[in-house]
Formats: C-alpha cells, structure tokens, sequence
C-alpha cells in the first residue's frame, strides 16, 4: 500500500498524521507505528496519529506510541489535529471539537495568514482520584508521596490529564539520568497502566523547567499533557498560583498553561514539516 502522510510536531513532539477523513481507515495502526516511527528505517517520530471522521464531534483523534500502544491523549498532538483540520479547510472554523479517548476536547485556534498559528486546548479537569489516574496507593490524592529506589528517596505528585502523570520536583532537571530513573517510574509497581513521568525544576512563580519520560516511547522533547499536570501540581505544591499563566519550559519550546477551577488550559503552536507517500 502507498499511503500518505503529514509529519507535524508541537514543540518538537513529532508525529506522522494519517489523513483517514480523505483518504481511508488504517489497518493495524500500531504495528504501522512500531515500523514508522524507527527513527532510521522509518520515517521517524514519536508515533503516530490518525485525524479520523467522528459522529460527536468535528474530527476523532487516535495516538499510538512507538511501542504499538494507543494512548489516550496527546496535547501536543491535539494542536497539530486542530492545525491540519484547520489548514486544510476541512473544518473551516475557528473552534474545533475534536473526539479522543479521554474525552471530546475544545480548540480554539487564532489564525495568521489563513493559517492556524496558536492553538489553546481545553484540557478539562484535573482528575485527583488515585483510582481514576490509576495509582495503587490508598489515599485520597497523592501528593509529595515519597517512593524509593535503592537509597533514594523521592517524593511524587500524580494526576491524570486524560493521560496518567507522575510528576516529581527537583533541583537539577538537566543533570538527571533519565534513560535510568525514567523506565523505574514508568514500570513501578503502584502504577498499573505504567505511567507518564515530568522531572520538574520551579525557576520562579510562573516558570517551569520539565524533561519527560513517557511511557511507551522514552524521553521525549515535550509532553503536553504532562506541561498541564506539571503546573497543576506546582499549583497544587504552593510553587504557583490559580488563574495565571505560567510558562512551561520543554526540550522542544515552551507552552503555557493556565490552570482554573473550571479546566486546564494549554496554549501553543503547530508546525507541519513535510508531507510524504510510503511505501508499507
């Protein structure tokens, strides 16, 4: 099969999207990931993501990671979603609704040129609940729990922003050996769907420095998900406040996060690098 595709990242979080509203179903989506993403024997990327026709919204996103697994959300992913969809005048409006597995998610886009530049995603609530994110452990939020690995002790934050988050403070974000500690967070034995993991370093009351570990794909240069449960829990720690922005720092650009009573709100660009066919 020749099949067509879009590479697109948001702050270097890159994806290959399949246009399958135009051009058709995919067929074992996750294998396709595992082959496509190979960063030398493919096309490389993170994964991939299928824009799809959806009955209760304008569009349906699909995520699988490079390990096969599909993932519930993407907010790096979502904005490119909302920016093809846009770009491409297949939904010729400036708030999109786009259907995922955690949930239908609000875009709105604001434009230059005709084309879609800033993208703010209505991230929805915060889920505290240990059994809902999930974690095994028996309290009601887990905030500042300390695990250990060996002799050292640290101490975690989870939520879950559609996707489960583990997010840990500390001094020297840039120094971790994270190919190391990333795989233990992810496999440790409280998180049974494994979890995301955010190495967090509060530069000031409205800045955040982050590396992230996902799971199923390693380190990557932004998480938007994880941005999102990384402000809600400096929030949350008295590192920030409700209601303002704060600025994410990420390997790949910055985005910023506004986390409410109401939702979490994650505002950021777009950028499509190039289209292709591959052979499969």
């Amino acid at each position: 099969m020749k099949l067509k595709f879009t590479k697109m990242h948001g702050c270097g979080n890159d994806y290959i999207y399949f246009d399958c509203i135009n051009n058709g179903e995919i067929k074992d989506p996750g294998k396709l990931s595992v082959t496509l993403s190979d960063r030398r024997f493919g096309i490389g990327g993170d994964g991939i993501i299928l824009i799809c026709p959806s009955k209760i919204a304008d569009a349906k996103m699909r995520m699988f990671n490079m390990d096969s697994s599909e993932g519930k959300m993407c907010g790096n992913g979502i904005r490119c979603v909302g920016k093809y969809l846009f770009d491409n005048k297949i939904i010729d409006k400036n708030v999109i609704r786009i259907e995922t597995l955690s949930g239908i998610k609000t875009l709105k886009i604001k434009e230059k040129n005709q084309k879609a530049e800033l993208i703010t995603v209505d991230m929805g609530k915060a889920i505290f609940d240990p059994k809902e994110i999930p974690v095994n452990i028996n309290k009601d939020k887990i905030i500042n729990y300390p695990i250990k690995k060996g002799n050292t002790e640290y101490h975690i934050n989870c939520v879950s922003m559609g996707n489960p988050h583990c997010v840990v403070f500390c001094e020297d974000v840039n120094n971790i050996n994270i190919e190391k500690i990333g795989p233990f967070f992810e496999n440790f034995e409280a998180f049974p769907e494994k979890i995301n993991t955010e190495f967090i370093k509060v530069i000031d009351d409205k800045t955040l420095l982050m590396r992230v570990w996902e799971r199923g794909s390693g380190e990557t240069f932004a998480c938007g998900t994880g941005a999102c449960a990384a402000v809600v829990m400096a929030v949350e720690s008295g590192y920030c406040k409700k209601n303002e922005d704060i600025t994410v720092k990420l390997k790949g650009g910055d985005l910023l996060i506004k986390y409410t009573d109401d939702a979490v709100y994650m505002t950021g660009g777009a950028t499509k690098v190039f289209e292709g066919i591959i052979e499969v």
